[in-house]
């Protein structure tokens, strides 16, 4: 290859790359206002940063262009009350349809999945919130009669009964999307000025889950940032009770598991007695576990063979899923469990698992001697344990 055909090679490839991380958004408004703005608005940390903006065209016509290297949140407004908040990822191409006057609501949008799972989840609020209005007008519509008190507590049990439906809707709506951003604006939606769908001290399970897959995909990302900083601070004043073992808990005897490997056979956590043993909560789903995963095959190959095992249990969704992480993770070597039920598994309760990754380490007899051990700090505490 000549000097300059490299040179030229390059350039397309540099401009290749460019161009791969640019996110184009065409959209079409219904009943367009004839030489209307909108804007394009990206999230900077605790501000929205007008990035830029078009005229819409007399069919309705709009288009934006914006370089874009990894996902983040950017919001399509036309005034205060009319906008969309959108996942935009690099070289997403996005087509969407909207009312003119109601751009959270879009008829249809492809091209964005990030986007798409909000503006599903906007659909869902609404219908909450249109419920509930419903419920404000037939106490208006009532206000005459005697028994009110009566009407009264009816209509706060419906409204509690559609604000619980909607907080479990949204807590699944997060298991389901546990490695997407989307989850940071599930955890803070508000059904009213003040009145939040998730409560971070009842609900801070959730909280945890979304900061513990989040924080170790977009370390440096705003959003993710205040998340992390806020969840410590729940944790630090003591806002969660439900640790999984607090620090007191430490020398008890881990409880008994007992789930079926990939071949079928039930394996026992109490048949590893005797052996120094890594019991690890992960799934083929989560980020941070399968980040995590090589750290545990260079712990077992140096250990292994001075009486260390690994007895993992997995969260998954459905069974080829699990063995396909195992496979591909090269996770084959020690012990694999699993009732295959997601967050409805059985160890869920029993451990108090409220995030995963999640580990103990256990001493000869099944007591915990320590938790949570991951990258540097697993391996000094098998070294100092096999010393």
């Amino acid at each position: 290859m000549s000097r300059k055909f490299g040179l030229i090679l390059i350039g397309i490839i540099l401009f290749a790359g460019c161009r791969n991380k640019t996110a184009e958004i065409t959209g079409i408004l219904e009943n367009p206002v004839p030489r209307e703005y909108i804007f394009l608005q990206e999230l900077k940390s605790n501000e929205l940063l007008t990035v830029d903006s078009a005229m819409i065209s007399d069919d309705g016509r709009f288009d934006f262009k914006r370089e874009v290297k990894t996902p983040s949140f950017f919001l399509l407004k036309i005034n205060q009350n009319n906008f969309l908040t959108m996942l935009i990822g690099p070289g997403e191409k996005i087509k969407m349809t909207s009312h003119n006057d109601s751009l959270n609501y879009p008829v249809a949008v492809i091209g964005s999945k990030g986007t798409k799972l909000m503006a599903d989840y906007n659909k869902t609020m609404r219908k909450t919130v249109s419920r509930i209005s419903a419920l404000s007008n037939i106490y208006n519509n009532n206000l005459q009669r005697t028994d009110l008190n009566v009407l009264i507590d009816s209509l706060d049990k419906l409204a509690q009964g559609y604000l619980d439906e909607l907080n479990r809707y949204t807590k699944n709506y997060i298991d389901d999307n546990l490695s997407s951003l989307v989850c940071l604006v599930a955890l803070y939606q508000q059904i009213s000025p003040g009145v939040y769908v998730l409560n971070p001290k009842k609900d801070i399970r959730y909280f945890k889950k979304v900061d513990s897959s989040l924080y170790s995909q977009y370390p440096e990302y705003d959003p993710v940032v205040l998340l992390h900083q806020q969840v410590q601070q729940l944790v630090g004043n003591g806002e969660s009770d439900n640790a999984p073992f607090s620090e007191a808990g430490k020398e008890a005897v881990a409880p008994e598991i007992a789930l079926p490997s990939p071949q079928g056979d039930t394996i026992k956590l109490s048949s590893t007695r005797g052996s120094i043993v890594l019991l690890d909560f992960w799934a083929s789903w989560c980020s941070p576990c399968r980040i995590e995963n090589p750290n545990l095959v260079k712990a077992y190959a140096l250990y292994h063979s001075k009486g260390f095992k690994i007895y993992q249990v997995s969260l998954d969704k459905t069974r080829d899923a699990w063995i396909k992480g195992i496979q591909e993770d090269k996770l084959d070597k020690w012990i694999h469990v699993s009732d295959v039920k997601y967050w409805n598994s059985a160890v869920v309760p029993l451990y108090k698992i409220e995030s995963i990754p999640l580990n103990f380490l256990l001493d000869k007899e099944g007591r915990i001697i320590a938790s949570n051990l991951r990258g540097d700090a697993l391996q000094r505490k098998l070294a100092e344990v096999f010393k």
